[in-house]
């Protein structure tokens, strides 16, 4: 911090020059030069360095650049680190070069509706910018709570996206897909098998080990899962369950404990590691002109053929491992529970078979 003199054709002019750092350590420099007098110049520093002991005391606003990076080494260590690189990707590429340099809490509802809704060049679907939104609400739900911002702008914001068709085996199909797999020996038969009769996901089936079976007490602990990106890690919902072995399922697991000799209950297929077993599925599926399915739409098929059999929502929920009760609902309307028998009483009926009378008009 200086007052230093300097002499233009005669003219004696003063420069004033301070600098700091803020409440987070950026460095701040201000300079000014051409001031006529050392009082005005002293005046001028003054104003420097309060406003300097200002910022280190007070600090400054995040701009959305800097809060994001923070939030994303935070996200770190609450969340799987292919959910932080989802963020990171996502936002990186659509948010951040149009916010960047913008002071967070300067962004405004509008603001998130124009990045989300209304983005030059759109091309992205309903449901990447349902996710889009998402993230971007989690992101300023953070600072609020760090009490950065005294509001979420992405708050009250939605995106309206269709009902996906969800596609099942009915009962009679589920049994021929079974029995055409075994008959024919297909490599993907166990897997699928123990997908119908457990509703487990393809990463906990992957992951399920022999050490896991209790088949005296007749239940399957499902503690953990693998994917692609982050091997092996914890459940979807990162609590451990418990599915109850059927009679069918118990032969089964019997049979394949015979012919195993690793740890894993299941074979561990190259096309099932490189996550080719939706194809497959599907393919099998259409040879025998049977519901076109993916491999996630056993575990649907499950949950469907449960509930429509009377088994209670909240045992479902706990078999298949749902935390929200809106989860496991949208399967109950596809099973048809919530409206099964609603057109019973109708006032009417459908004529009996009987002998018609002969009616005789008369002029």
């Amino acid at each position: 911090m200086a007052i230093t003199p300097y002499t233009i054709e005669g003219k004696k002019l003063y420069e004033v020059y301070v600098n700091g750092f803020d409440a987070r350590g950026r460095r701040l420099q201000w300079r000014k030069r051409g001031i006529e007098s050392i009082r005005k110049a002293e005046e001028i520093q003054f104003n420097y360095e309060r406003d300097l002991a200002k910022l280190r005391e007070e600090g400054v606003p995040y701009t959305w650049d800097e809060w994001f990076k923070l939030a994303l080494a935070r996200m770190k260590h609450t969340l799987k680190i292919s959910t932080v690189m989802k963020y990171d990707t996502f936002l990186g590429k659509r948010v951040t070069p149009r916010w960047k340099d913008r002071d967070l809490k300067s962004i405004t509802r509008s603001d998130v509706f124009d990045v989300v809704m209304e983005f030059p060049g759109d091309e992205i679907t309903l449901n990447s910018k349902k996710c889009l939104l998402k993230c971007i609400k989690r992101v300023f739900q953070m600072a609020l709570e760090e009490g950065i911002l005294d509001r979420n702008p992405a708050i009250g914001l939605k995106v309206n996206v269709p009902e996906i068709d969800q596609k099942v085996l009915t009962n009679e199909e589920a049994k021929t897909f079974l029995k055409e797999a075994k008959i024919t020996q297909h490599r993907f038969y166990p897997i699928w098998a123990l997908a119908l009769f457990t509703g487990m996901r393809s990463g906990e089936l992957f992951e399920l080990r022999w050490n896991d079976i209790d088949l005296e007490a007749r239940i399957i602990s499902v503690k953990r899962q693998w994917t692609s990106k982050t091997g092996v890690g914890p459940t979807k919902s990162k609590r451990a369950r418990q599915i109850p072995i059927s009679d069918d399922l118990l032969l089964f697991l019997k049979e394949q404990k015979l012919k195993s000799q690793t740890e894993h209950v299941l074979p561990r297929l190259i096309e099932w590691e490189n996550g080719e077993q939706a194809q497959i599925t599907r393919g099998f599926c259409e040879m025998l002109g049977l519901t076109p399915i993916k491999f996630h739409d056993l575990r649907a098929t499950f949950i469907t053929n449960l509930l429509a059999r009377g088994e209670s929502l909240a045992r479902v929920m706990a078999i298949v491992g749902h935390t929200q009760i809106k989860t496991t609902n949208v399967y109950l309307r596809l099973a048809g529970v919530d409206v099964k028998g609603g057109t019973d009483k109708l006032g009417y009926q459908i004529p009996a078979d009987q002998t018609a009378s002969v009616l005789q008009f008369v002029r």
